[in-house]
């Protein structure tokens, strides 16, 4: 199927329209539907790079509510969050080590490494006190 009923195109539409109830704060919503279709998580890659505040704060929202519940579905988006640490944005880089900090994964240890001497003095920073974050919360002393 092609045009607007095919079923890329509706997966783009949903995602840009829930992206717009995120920015009109939703988010109570959005956490519901992201417990009912967790295949709505990596849409939260995309949250994080949009160009309206309001969007990255409720992706940031969503990491900090589901890191507690669901916080299987995040471990797997370790991986693109770290892509992010190279975003051309030094706000997205931040956000992004905050987001593995809030994940609390040593997974994401060697991605804050390989970035913790960020151009930007502020990233730097994030990026130190994410992985005293991680390394904090796990009890393996070969990780602190």
């Amino acid at each position: 199927m092609t045009g607007i009923n095919s079923p890329h195109n509706s997966n783009t539409l949903d995602n840009s329209m829930i992206i717009d109830y995120m920015e009109k704060g939703f988010l109570d919503n959005i956490i519901d539907l992201f417990i009912y279709n967790t295949s709505y998580f990596p849409l939260i890659l995309e949250m994080l790079t949009d160009e309206r505040l309001r969007v990255r704060i409720g992706a940031t929202a969503l990491v900090e509510h589901f890191s507690i519940s669901h916080n299987e579905h995040l471990l797997r988006l370790i991986p693109d969050i770290a892509k992010l640490l190279k975003h051309k944005n030094p706000t997205i880089r931040g956000d992004c080590a905050y987001i593995l900090s809030l994940i609390k994964d040593p997974s994401s240890l060697p991605y804050l490494e390989a970035h913790k001497d960020d151009e930007n003095n502020i990233v730097r920073q994030i990026i130190e006190e994410a992985i005293v974050e991680i390394k904090g919360q796990n009890s393996n002393p070969a990780l602190k």
